[in-house]
């Protein structure tokens, strides 16, 4: 069994692997790297073979989209812990190390995240994950370094060791037990949020969520669906709906997804009538297709619910981030009023 087993999700991501494989490489020698490659129709699988003989393939038959090539992908690693890495991701050196010696001292500590900036822009946050995630009372992600579509510049400001709610799937460091035991990954969600749906279910079983300044990675983004394609508007309506309909409790669902309907159905307006129609239109199928969804969510729901302990720690963030951001203008995470309850 692999000690640390880095799994790299591959489509028709050639380019990506020639140019950062090499990095994960020489900065990752404890590891055993994997790429695990979702039947891409470039060269991407000669390249490996000849390229990085010292890689091990896992080729699927079909491309299954996130959530469903790393469940099928991760059955073939034995391993204690996995890395969940993006292809268009430059790690550093020493980048393992920090995060798995936290790991290793505490074994509540279920999955965990480094720093992510933005390659293209080396101090700057990237907005998968930035300096680690969290979710505000309606389900609303944002990140430690991005708020929305504002990326705030590397300080050292986030140079600490500090429990979040969601860990980034573009560096997701996770044990494999609780992965095994919690997951997997909603295939439904296919792409977008799945990592975060995960780990509320790791948050809901009493474990925790950790981010760690100490580590380093630079990602590119937008890799495979671009911020302004009508695709990720309708993933992450939908999968944000769903989010919230497994995971809060009852008398809280009641009371916040009617408001979250309300805020999108705002936000299908702005787009309609200000930016792009067929977002707006991608926000309405969305919405449609979370009513077809529920009876297979409710499932979801009652299983998850008959997991979860509890607890009187929660990093969620018990005010709104949309109201913080829009209407009182606050663009930074440490600008955003004070959060008093950590109660579930």
């Amino acid at each position: 069994m692999d000690k640390i087993a880095i799994a790299i999700l591959n489509y028709n991501g050639s380019g990506f692997l020639k140019k950062f494989l090499p990095s994960v490489i020489e900065h990752s020698p404890q590891a055993s790297i994997y790429v695990i490659d979702n039947n891409s129709t470039d060269d991407s699988a000669q390249v490996l073979k000849e390229q990085f003989p010292e890689v091990t393939l896992i080729l699927l038959s079909i491309n299954g989209g996130y959530s469903q090539g790393y469940n099928e992908g991760l059955k073939q690693i034995n391993a204690e812990y996995y890395v969940l890495l993006n292809s268009d991701v430059e790690v550093t050196p020493n980048w393992l190390d920090p995060i798995l010696t936290m790991m290793e001292a505490d074994d509540t500590i279920a999955a965990a995240q480094p720093k992510v900036l933005n390659y293209n822009q080396k101090d700057s946050f990237e907005y998968a994950g930035a300096a680690g995630g969290f979710i505000d009372t309606l389900g609303y992600p944002f990140c430690r370094g991005r708020l929305f579509l504002s990326l705030e510049k590397d300080h050292g400001q986030y140079n600490d060791i500090t429990r979040i709610f969601w860990a980034t799937g573009a560096c997701m460091f996770v044990r494999a037990k609780h992965f095994k035991e919690h997951g997997p990954l909603d295939e439904d969600f296919f792409a977008h949020m799945e990592e975060i749906d995960l780990c509320w279910r790791l948050n809901n079983a009493g474990l925790k969520v950790m981010y760690n300044g100490h580590s380093t990675v630079y990602h590119v983004g937008g890799g495979t669906l671009h911020k302004s394609n009508p695709k990720k508007t309708y993933l992450n309506f939908r999968n944000g709906l769903a989010l919230l309909y497994k995971n809060y409790l009852r008398w809280e669902l009641w009371v916040k997804l009617p408001i979250r309907i309300a805020l999108d159905i705002v936000a299908c307006i702005k787009f309609m009538l200000f930016d792009s129609f067929k977002d707006g239109l991608a926000v309405l199928k969305a919405h449609f297709h979370f009513l077809l969804d529920l009876p297979g969510n409710f499932q979801k729901r009652r299983k998850i619910n008959q997991r979860a302990v509890g607890g009187e720690y929660s990093p969620i963030y018990r005010k709104s981030v949309v109201l913080e951001y829009f209407v009182k203008g606050r663009k930074t995470y440490n600008n955003l009023t004070p959060d008093s309850s950590n109660t579930r």
